[in-house]
C-alpha cells in the first residue's frame, strides 16, 4: 500500500475530527413504526441557542392551520453559554419532540476525546475545529450548572421516524448512518459517486423523506425511486443565516397541506406531501446583542461565526433548492 493510500484510509482521531463508534447506526433502524404522526411537521435543526429564532419558529408553527408537530433535530444548544439562555432553550425544547445532535451528546458527559463531536471533514481548517472544541468546552461549563439537563440530553434518541400523510420521514441530525455524518451535505448529494449510497440508505430505511441538519449549509434534493420519489431535506441552520446577504434561519416543513404563508423559499413533493424550506425571520439585531454579550470579539464563537451572522455564508438559494 502506498503512503497516499494509507493516508486516505487512516481514521482521524483528533477531537472535532473523529466520529465516535457510538454515533453510528445502520439505515435499517428507520424501518420501524413512527414515533410521531402529524399532518404537518416542522423539523428545526441547528437552532444553536438562538433564542430569537426559537421564539419565531414557535410562532410560525402556532400560526399554521391545524396540528403541527415540532421536532428539534439536534444542536439546539451552542451559542447559549449564558445560563439563563441555556435554561430557556432547554425548557422550550423539552415541550416538543427532540433528538440529540453532536453538541447535546458531548454536553451530556465529560469525556473530551471527541471534542465538539462535529466529525469535520478535511476541508475544514484545523483552526476552525479548534475553536469549535473551545466553544463546546465553555458550553459544557454552563451545562454543568444543571446536571438534570445533562441527564435529559443523554436520554434523547439519535433519530426518530414520523408519518406525515402517506410519507414516512426519517429524522436525523447528521445522515442515515451517523449522528455526525456528512452524507447529506450539499456537495455530497450532487456527487455522482454518492448516488449508490443514497439509493441504499433509502432502500434500507424504507422512508420517503430524510430530514437532517448538521452540515450548517442547506440542501434539498429529490431522487427517483420508491413509490413517488425520495427527498433529502437538510435545513442547514435554524439559528444562523444560510445564504449570502441574508440574516434569517431555515426550518424544514413536511405537510399534507400546501404552505399558505409568505416564508416559503423552495420545496418539492414526495408521496403526496409537500417538503418546503421556510425562512425564520428572527430579529437579527436582538440576536446580535445577545450573541455579543456571550461571545465578544476575541472569543472562539466570535472568530468563527460573527461574520456569518452579519453577512451570511457563501451559499446561494439556487444552490440549496431542488432542481425544477
Amino acid at each position: 500500500m502506498s503512503a497516499l493510500q494509507a493516508a486516505a484510509l487512516a481514521v482521524d482521531e483528533r477531537p472535532g475530527r473523529t466520529c465516535p463508534v457510538s454515533y453510528r447506526y445502520p439505515p435499517r433502524v428507520f424501518d420501524r413504526a413512527p414515533e410521531i404522526v402529524a399532518p404537518t411537521l416542522y423539523v428545526v435543526g441547528g437552532l444553536y441557542g438562538n433564542v430569537e429564532a426559537l421564539s419565531t419558529v414557535l410562532a410560525m408553527a402556532e400560526a399554521e392551520r391545524g396540528e403541527v408537530g415540532i421536532v428539534f433535530n439536534g444542536d439546539f444548544h451552542w451559542f447559549d453559554a449564558d445560563p439563563d439562555d441555556y435554561a430557556h432553550v432547554q425548557r422550550q425544547v423539552a415541550r416538543h419532540a427532540a433528538l440529540r445532535g453532536n453538541v447535546e451528546t458531548e454536553l451530556a458527559h465529560d469525556d473530551a476525546a471527541a471534542g465538539c463531536g462535529c466529525a469535520y471533514p478535511a476541508d475544514v481548517s484545523d483552526a476552525e475545529v479548534h475553536r469549535s472544541n473551545e466553544i463546546l468546552a465553555r458550553l459544557r461549563e454552563t451545562a454543568r450548572r444543571d446536571e438534570s439537563s445533562r441527564a435529559a440530553l443523554a436520554a434523547l434518541p439519535m433519530h426518530l421516524v414520523a408519518a406525515v400523510g402517506d410519507a414516512r420521514v426519517g429524522i436525523v441530525h447528521g445522515d442515515a448512518t451517523s449522528l455526525a455524518g456528512w452524507g447529506f451535505d450539499a456537495r455530497r448529494l450532487d456527487a455522482p459517486d454518492h448516488r449508490r449510497w443514497i439509493d441504499h440508505v433509502f432502500d434500507e430505511a424504507r422512508v420517503e423523506v430524510f430530514a437532517s441538519s448538521h452540515t450548517c449549509l442547506p440542501a434539498m434534493r429529490r431522487f427517483a425511486g420508491g413509490r413517488d420519489g425520495r427527498v433529502v431535506a437538510n435545513n442547514g441552520a435554524a439559528g444562523m443565516p444560510n445564504f449570502a446577504g441574508t440574516r434569517y434561519g431555515l426550518v424544514t416543513r413536511v405537510s399534507c397541506n400546501a404552505y399558505a404563508g409568505a416564508n416559503r423559499l423552495y420545496g418539492t413533493r414526495a408521496s403526496g406531501v409537500h417538503v418546503d424550506a421556510l425562512r425564520i425571520d428572527y430579529d437579527p439585531e436582538a440576536w446580535m446583542r445577545r450573541f455579543l454579550a456571550a461571545w465578544p470579539a476575541g472569543s472562539s464563537a466570535h472568530a468563527s461565526y460573527h461574520r456569518r451572522m452579519l453577512e451570511g455564508p457563501r451559499h446561494a438559494v439556487e444552490r440549496a433548492a431542488p432542481a425544477s
